[in-house]
């Protein structure tokens, strides 16, 4: 029996159904396994305003017009899987946002195994620009593994490899000419970025900013700032790296001006091959940098003949309007770095630099055998097409003003909200436990992700603590399916600014 809206819930009263009263916080159950983890049940998921309610079987099931809620969550698949994962996966692995397991995705509509659809704000962590399953990019990967899966492209080379080159080389700011190396992964085109830098420079050093993240490699784990989990009981870390300030308004450290002499007193900047930077850092909380901030760095390497590399892995492939965010400042780098939504979820990074820099390097000095698989090649490109053809940059800076316009009337009304940021659809919460203090409300986030996650939203924290939410949505989610995630998200906002 499949009843919607308020009209129907008031039937079942009449059927002498007793209408529940939704509870102060949800029902959490007991774990459902024994592997030293803590993966609670939600024995009743709780009703939210814009939810429609029937009871079945003595259980409260959540229809949204997109959320979609038939059993607890987990659901008995999902259990299942995750006692075998249990078993066999390495446990740091076992650690998933979500209990739920996946069956399909289309857009930014998710469905588990047990038959339930979530709304998800996460994207595949920043993977899915294009959402889930864009019938486009599947059909380029069915079309490409029906010819060939892989070669190497240093042994037999491939046009797919030198199509996304094309493309990638074209969209990078700078009137100069450019060349791209394809990789795997977001570090491994950050550890690249630096090998070419110190080949090119003939230095050493590296400068990297606080709350940076880069990734988990032993280079990228040393550059990136957050100990736990990331970097706690791996060392020693590699040499030759340097931390600074990233001046941004709400985190205030020092003022641009003092940066450069900063500098000066922990490395001799004659020895520095390169600044390392995320325009907009991801991991770190969405923090957007202080005007004339990104200008300044670029500055002073130009003074010391430092390269300016970008790490764009999450920033990049039009979530902030522009396909690379640097473009919204008058920047140009000497090397950006792109992975993540690049191929909607294939494995593949790039590092695109001027032609001048790649050509300095040896033969063979950088590769791998599965770099720039042609199949994953052939999603990029893909990728590409359909954000020039859908005009995703446009819907980018909309879906901004709409997120805003429901963050911005929330941290008007909630005490919890201490900063509200972001360029286009790349936007963040920041929770704080007092506005004047800004100490971080990292347990109050933490509630607030999982009620979002058991009444149907899958949304992303972020943050050197751990107190914001970020949001990795796809570009191709509705207004009414942002709206309806949003109805879930306040609700559980209100919450958690009632209990604090």
């Amino acid at each position: 029996m499949t009843l919607r809206g308020p009209d129907n819930a008031r039937a079942l009263e009449g059927e002498g159904q007793k209408a529940q009263k939704r509870p102060p916080r949800p029902d959490i159950g007991t774990d459902f396994v024994d592997n030293g983890r803590h993966r609670p049940i939600l024995r009743v998921p709780e009703k939210a305003k814009h939810e429609a309610v029937f009871i079945e079987s003595e259980r409260e099931v959540i229809m949204g017009t997109f959320i979609s809620l038939k059993t607890a969550i987990p659901g008995p698949k999902s259990i299942e899987l995750a006692k075998r994962e249990a078993k066999v996966v390495a446990a740091p692995m076992c650690d998933a946002l979500s209990p739920a397991w996946i069956a399909e995705g289309h857009g930014a509509l998710v469905t588990d195994v047990d038959s339930n659809t979530f709304i998800d704000l996460t994207g595949g962590w920043g993977c899915l620009a294009v959402g889930h399953s864009h019938p486009r990019v599947t059909a380029a990967i069915k079309d490409q593994a029906e010819h060939f899966l892989h070669t190497d492209f240093m042994s037999v080379p491939y046009e797919p490899y030198v199509t996304i080159c094309e493309k990638l080389a074209r969209l990078t700011p700078g009137d100069f000419e450019k060349s791209v190396a394809l990789f795997n992964n977001g570090a491994e085109a950050i550890e690249n970025a630096v090998k070419i830098s110190r080949h090119v420079t003939g230095r050493t050093g590296v400068v990297v900013f606080d709350r940076a993240f880069h990734g988990r490699t032993l280079l990228t784990m040393t550059m990136t700032h957050k100990a736990k989990p990331y970097k706690s009981g791996f060392g020693p870390f590699a040499p030759d790296v340097y931390r600074m300030p990233f001046v941004t308004p709400y985190h205030p450290s020092i003022r641009i001006d003092e940066w450069e002499k900063l500098l000066m007193t922990y490395v001799d900047p004659s020895t520095v091959a390169c600044f390392v930077v995320e325009p907009i850092q991801g991991e770190g909380g969405f923090r957007v940098p202080a005007d004339g901030f990104l200008e300044m760095l670029r500055e002073v390497s130009k003074k010391y003949g430092i390269l300016l590399a970008l790490d764009e892995i999450q920033t990049g492939v039009g979530r902030t309007g522009k396909f690379f965010s640097i473009e919204n400042w008058n920047v140009v780098p000497d090397i950006i770095c792109i992975a993540k939504s690049l191929a909607a979820g294939m494995p593949l990074s790039a590092v695109i630099a001027r032609k001048d820099i790649m050509d300095k390097l040896p033969g063979s000095s950088i590769g791998g055998t599965y770099i720039g698989n042609p199949v994953a090649c052939r999603a990029a490109s893909e990728v590409i097409d359909i954000i020039e053809d859908e005009h995703l940059l446009d819907r980018a800076i909309a879906l901004g003003k709409l997120i805003r316009s429901y963050w911005d009337t929330w941290k008007e009304k909630y005490e919890i909200i201490g900063d509200v940021r972001g360029i286009g659809a790349m936007q963040a919460i920041e929770f704080v436990k007092d506005r004047t203090t800004r100490e971080a409300a990292t347990q109050l986030n933490g509630e607030i992700i999982k009620e979002c996650l058991y009444k149907g939203v899958l949304v992303a924290g972020s943050g050197i603590y751990g107190n914001c939410i970020r949001l990795l949505v796809s570009l191709e989610i509705t207004d009414e399916q942002l709206e309806e995630a949003f109805g879930v998200m306040e609700t559980a906002v209100a919450h958690a600014n009632e209990s604090r």
